[in-house]
């Protein structure tokens, strides 16, 4: 457990949370930043040269890959910001300049519009209203956002097709639920930025198909504190796909074997304890997202991973904290209800009880951890420093887990098997 001192907030402590923007069709296109200077605040700082310098030096950290799994980097910027130029300290092709709401349209911004545009950076106009005063910016821009929520179903088909606005994605902002989505398509947006994909409405009851049933199982079984091999090899076997996979893996140069690998249980024993359940989480939750949203599977390892760092420093009886973290989106990754993910999975009582915990409504032994890693994922900082005291958890130790987890993920999932054979 840490101490009091440790849990005090270390100076220069910088945090990032992000909100992915999606395709009608769930693809993710970037994530807008939300950064903060220290744990201790709930709101960001309006200095915005001091909010720009922990962007720059966060991102360094964390690196702009990292940070958006390769998807562009949509980043808030103040009038101050704009004519300091310090964009221009970022790639153009990494980044999308968001111009707040209180930017004036004046000659100064123009110019340094034209500047930025000659860069080849992107530019959007954040919470973009009907009679915005920046529409002289309208032309330089290739976003504008617009939170749907405040306008009735006229307004936004208008702010969509404004003639001054027809070279712009059109992004809708604050969109919670899929029937939000589908209105907005149908006024004419063609981007969406909140979690509602996340967040499946209520779906029909139906099995889980069987290959996706011996994926958990073996995820299962990898996180047991004694495994079982025999076990392990069978339920691979199971799989053509996931056995094609393996020897592939196996067999190719990057590992540099001195000898091919023809057997499953002998490219097991080759690849060493370690390696293969790191290799088998990898490649059964990417196999199980299939087709679906990327974020949702990179999302699944990067909570698995926090929750795993952090395990060493709370109590957690005998949950692995690891499962709990990656079968947390499963429901949304499948398309099935959280009641048919874990039904028949030899999971410990308060990880299945906290997985069902929105469906039983009540709390578990886990619950703290649980929500610790939600809110520090979206950037509730609020919740974030509460859950983070009550756990006995340093702050700048939470953040830094995170960002680490953030790193691991983006680096599985770019050297992930192919999801064709």
């Amino acid at each position: 457990m840490s101490t009091p001192a440790q849990a005090r907030e270390e100076p220069h402590s910088s945090w990032l949370a992000r909100q992915p923007i999606l395709t009608q069709g769930e693809k993710v296109v970037g994530y807008e930043l939300l950064f903060r200077e220290a744990a201790a605040d709930t709101h960001f700082h309006s200095d915005g040269e001091s909010a720009t310098s922990t962007i720059i030096d966060t991102l360094n950290v964390i690196g702009l890959d990292a940070a958006c799994d390769g998807q562009r980097a949509f980043i808030n910027c103040t009038h101050q910001m704009l004519l300091r130029e310090y964009f221009l300290l970022l790639p153009p092709e990494k980044v999308v300049i968001e111009l707040q709401h209180d930017i004036p349209a004046d000659d100064l911004v123009l110019s340094a519009c034209q500047h930025l545009k000659d860069k080849k950076y992107s530019l959007a106009l954040d919470n973009f209203a009907p009679d915005d005063p920046r529409e002289p910016l309208a032309p330089f821009a290739d976003y504008i956002k617009v939170d749907i929520r405040r306008f009735s179903p006229e307004q936004n088909i208008a702010l969509v097709a404004q003639p001054s606005h027809k070279h712009c994605c059109m992004v809708a902002q604050k969109v919670e639920t899929r029937l939000q989505m589908l209105t907005a398509a149908k006024d004419g947006y063609t981007l969406f930025q909140g979690y509602f994909f996340r967040r499946p409405e209520k779906m029909r009851s139906r099995h889980i198909p069987a290959n996706q049933a011996e994926h958990l199982r073996l995820l299962q079984a990898v996180s047991a504190p004694v495994i079982d091999f025999d076990q392990v090899e069978k339920l691979i076997k199971h799989d053509a796909s996931l056995c094609y996979r393996l020897l592939r893996y196996l067999n190719s140069p990057v590992l540099g074997l001195a000898s091919s690998v023809h057997s499953i249980r002998h490219g097991m024993s080759l690849l060493g304890e370690r390696e293969l359940v790191r290799w088998i989480r990898m490649a059964t939750t990417l196999l199980m997202g299939g087709e679906k949203c990327s974020d949702l599977v990179l999302a699944s390892l990067v909570r698995a991973h926090f929750c795993e760092l952090i395990a060493p420093k709370v109590e957690h009886g005998k949950s692995d904290l690891f499962l709990m973290g990656m079968l947390s989106l499963m429901d949304s990754i499948l398309e099935l209800p959280m009641g048919v993910v874990v039904e028949g999975l030899p999971l410990d009582p308060d990880t299945k009880a906290e997985l069902l915990q929105a469906k039983i409504g009540r709390e578990t032994a886990l619950t703290p951890i649980y929500r610790l890693m939600l809110a520090r994922e979206v950037g509730d900082w609020e919740d974030v420093t509460a859950f983070a005291k009550q756990l006995n958890l340093s702050l700048p130790f939470v953040n830094r887990s995170f960002n680490e987890s953030m790193i691991w993920a983006r680096e599985i999932t770019a050297a992930a098997p192919s999801s064709q054979p």
